[in-house]
């Protein structure tokens, strides 16, 4: 059974854990829909309709992690999309608690997954509703602690592959603290300069050639940084710099690039 960390519980954060739902974020976006205030954890142990970014599926695995937040007015809608690197900045800080031998082996990945060996092991999605004054965001997150998929796009892991042996219930307790601090740090995007600091501090493939694919051509070129909204920051082979703000990274240098 899911359960807050103390630190957590004691900061009024709430949680709402099921055996079995269509989508940790679905459910969330219901409840808010219905009035229902967060901070609110909403876990399952089976998502039967787990979904990732851009309307993509998300393969929920028996005793992996499927957990959202459900957060409240937490500031202007323009700063949501940052809570993709605060968020991934807490699951990296869970991690490094409860499977603290793997730690080198960590990165993050341009915009939200998370990375073990260079193979992605987690994703986060994040989703809102309402207005600039009013709304509320659903923060997911995926986490493969015991099984990966075995066909995807990008290579993938599990904790567990790498002889992290973390159940999903202890790395959801950890979680919980420390996305906690995040949002402390974060603080509805004031603080974002130093979470952006934080990220690129973790992130794979600074000052390498990496690709990626955009909604209607692919890019190659050197990733220098991630700009004060979150964009990529992409050094093209004239010396141009371009910003992308919605895509994917599909491959680092020298590295085989991932299927169609």
């Amino acid at each position: 059974m899911m359960q807050l960390d103390p630190r957590a519980f004691a900061a009024g954060v709430r949680l709402m854990a099921h055996d079995e739902l269509d989508s940790t974020n679905a459910e969330g976006l219901r409840l808010a829909q219905r009035g229902e205030r967060g901070p609110l954890w909403i876990t399952a142990d089976r998502q039967s309709a787990g979904r990732g970014r851009r309307g993509r599926s998300w393969a929920s695995l028996a005793g992996n992690l499927h957990a959202s937040l459900l957060l409240t007015d937490p500031g202007p809608a323009e700063n949501w999309p940052q809570l993709s690197f605060v968020a991934a900045l807490a699951a990296h800080d869970a991690v490094v608690e409860t499977a603290p031998d793997i730690k080198p082996q960590l990165g993050l990945k341009w915009p939200n997954d998370l990375l073990l060996s260079g193979a992605k092991f987690g994703g986060i999605l994040i989703e809102g509703e309402g207005t600039d004054e009013s709304g509320a965001v659903v923060v997911g997150f995926g986490i493969n602690c015991k099984k990966h998929p075995a066909k995807t796009d990008f290579p993938a892991t599990d904790l567990a592959a790498a002889g992290a042996r973390v159940a999903a219930r202890e790395l959801f307790s950890a979680l919980s603290a420390k996305m906690l601090g995040r949002l402390a740090q974060w603080n509805t995007g004031e603080g974002f300069a130093t979470v952006r600091a934080d990220w690129l501090a973790r992130a794979q493939g600074v000052g390498e050639e990496i690709h990626v694919r955009l909604a209607d051509r692919e890019l190659a070129g050197r990733f220098e940084a991630i700009d004060e909204s979150g964009a990529l920051v992409v050094v093209l082979q004239d010396g141009s710099k371009e910003a992308v703000s919605a895509g994917d990274v599909t491959a680092f240098a020298g590295r085989g690039r991932d299927s169609p």
